[in-house]
């Protein structure tokens, strides 16, 4: 039995759907808003790689490695992709991660909104110990947007892996344990009621 089951989650914001074929097209659009995928310290598809990628995360979420989403901002719009990925249901925990947004809603309250959905599920339905997020040293503006929703640094697993251009990466690990969630979930709920959340 596959662990999460499909579930879609559905705020003032944004809601995350189950990914699949359909999403290819609304997706392409996404990566091509801003141009994304051009980032070189991140995997964002080029809008010709969209259908390839989810084919790719459907084959992780077979074996059990991942549950992949698709994003869709408030006006019902594809924005992005995000993942449950490093899925270990025995602990359990779950990392948040392959996260891409558009470039017009990055920096809105769609992220938090999300994030919060995603942190609330784990911890309240699926009963995560800790939720893990990775992001690469470069990468400084994930770096920050983990920060602000609370998560502390684990550590540093330098040499981790390749960057796209084949440069070395250290991936920076932070989480969030089930008895922090409380506070972050104040926090994260705080910044929605903001009246710039995000």
């Amino acid at each position: 039995m596959s662990w999460p089951d499909d579930v879609t989650l559905t705020g003032a914001h944004a809601s995350l759907e189950p990914l699949g074929p359909q999403h290819a097209e609304g997706l392409a659009a996404a990566s091509a808003d801003g141009e994304v995928w051009r980032l070189w310290y991140t995997r964002v598809p080029s809008p010709e790689e969209v259908p390839a990628e989810i084919e790719r995360r459907l084959k992780l979420k077979a074996s059990g490695m991942m549950h992949p989403f698709a994003v869709r901002d408030a006006a019902g719009r594809l924005a992005g992709m995000t993942t449950y990925c490093n899925i270990d249901p025995v602990s359990p925990r779950v990392e948040i991660g392959y996260t891409w947004y558009a470039k017009s809603v990055q920096r809105t309250a769609l992220n938090t909104e999300c994030k919060l959905m995603l942190l609330r599920h784990a911890f309240e339905s699926l009963g995560c110990l800790a939720v893990e997020f990775r992001t690469n040293q470069f990468n400084f503006a994930s770096r920050r947007a983990i920060e602000r929703l609370g998560a502390k640094l684990d550590g540093v697993l330098r040499s981790h892996s390749k960057n796209p251009d084949g440069s070395l990466r250290d991936t920076y690990v932070f989480s969030i344990t089930a008895a922090e969630w409380p506070a972050v979930r104040t926090h994260l709920t705080w910044q929605l009621e903001r009246p710039r959340g995000g």
